[in-house]
């Protein structure tokens, strides 16, 4: 064979090659986007978590046993042996709960969660009945007015096309229930995608795609799997994973959003982690520091495996907090994400999956 014919074979291996991987990433990006996908659009405020958690359960992979605690928290152990570590996303996203049925049919809401109540003002609603939600409209709080009320206190309802406080109950709505504004899960170009939720949908979706990928022969201690329930509101399942834990564990991974400044309108100088650059170890957040030692110690097994891991500061607490007071090493893992706490947040599907890489050699080697 002659060198030029060498040549072409060598090209045309590696162009089978090139070819095979990028095969082998579209179906990844395939099968993650279309797990989030079911993630995001099923419903779960916080205090109201079970279909989200049922999504779960029904893409672990065969051989996980799980089970669901008195805090509604779902719990999968792996492998045998100390130390322990463990890993944790939230079920829960952002809403409201139905305080009262006013006289005028109307409903008075408090939020279940921190984010900018204007983002909901004028959007459609849902309030979760046990029949199924029953759709209506986040009031605008002045529409005749030359111009808005902004004053928090003013609060804002909704209406559901009712006009008295029984023709709103005769559908169901009461007090205790849960209210979101509607979501899908919207592709954008590329891998990006957009809907509400994602925080912290992508986490779940991400320990959900380290298990079915895990090597349990790697493993030479116990790994725990938590999705725990009313982060938003205090890290309430969190504290109950926590307590039943105690001292056991080593080091605990949230694995939930990186706020990060990367919107064309935000200003640069903190948390500028962009989407689409693989996901992000926290350095540093309003509820933990990660030592340096152990981030370094992050940095060289994401390195050793070709995932590209971020490091930067943002606001936010995290489910680790909760640990700690046990003497728990908080190590904070996500991906970067626009716009948070909005019905528009924005995140690339290569993040997802990267970061799914990474829980799963953390669980495999660490």
């Amino acid at each position: 064979m002659t060198i030029h014919g060498v040549g072409a074979v060598l090209v045309a291996i590696g162009l089978t090659v090139s070819s095979t991987a990028t095969a082998q990433q579209e179906t990844r990006l395939a099968h993650a986007g279309s797990l989030l996908q079911e993630l995001v659009e099923t419903y779960g405020v916080s205090g109201d978590e079970g279909r989200v958690r049922d999504v779960v359960v029904r893409h672990l992979p065969s051989w996980a046993e799980s089970r669901v605690d008195t805090a509604g928290n779902l719990w999968v152990r792996v492998g045998e042996g100390d130390p322990v570590v463990v890993f944790v996303a939230h079920l829960d996203e952002t809403g409201f709960r139905v305080e009262s049925v006013l006289e005028d049919g109307t409903l008075s809401l408090s939020r279940q969660g921190g984010f900018l109540p204007w983002l909901w003002e004028a959007t459609p609603a849902f309030v979760h009945t046990p029949a199924g939600p029953v759709p209506g409209v986040f009031t605008p709080r002045d529409s005749v007015g030359p111009s808005p009320r902004r004053n928090a206190s003013d609060g804002f309802r909704v209406d559901v096309g009712t006009r008295s406080r029984a023709a709103t109950q005769a559908l169901g709505i009461e007090p205790g229930q849960m209210v979101t504004n509607p979501k899908a899960f919207t592709r954008l170009r590329g891998t990006r995608v957009t809907a509400r939720s994602f925080d912290d949908r992508v986490g779940s979706a991400a320990q959900v795609l380290a298990l079915q990928a895990l090597d349990r022969s790697k493993l030479d201690h116990e790994v725990v799997f938590l999705w725990v329930t009313r982060e938003e509101i205090g890290l309430v399942g969190a504290s109950r994973a926590a307590q039943e834990l105690g001292t056991r564990a080593v080091r605990v991974h949230p694995v939930d959003t990186f706020v990060s400044a990367d919107g064309p309108h935000d200003l640069r100088n903190f948390a500028a982690q962009p989407i689409g650059e693989g996901p992000v170890a926290r350095a540093v957040d309003n509820s933990s520091v990660t030592p340096p030692a152990v981030l370094d110690t992050l940095r060289s097994l994401a390195a050793k495996h070709g995932v590209t891991l971020q490091v930067g500061t943002t606001n936010g607490g995290n489910d680790g907090a909760a640990f700690t007071p046990w003497g728990v090493v908080d190590v904070p893992i996500g991906w970067p994400l626009r716009y948070s706490h909005s019905p528009v947040e924005v995140i690339d599907l290569r993040d997802l999956v990267a970061l799914s890489d990474l829980v799963r050699v953390i669980a495999e080697e660490w």
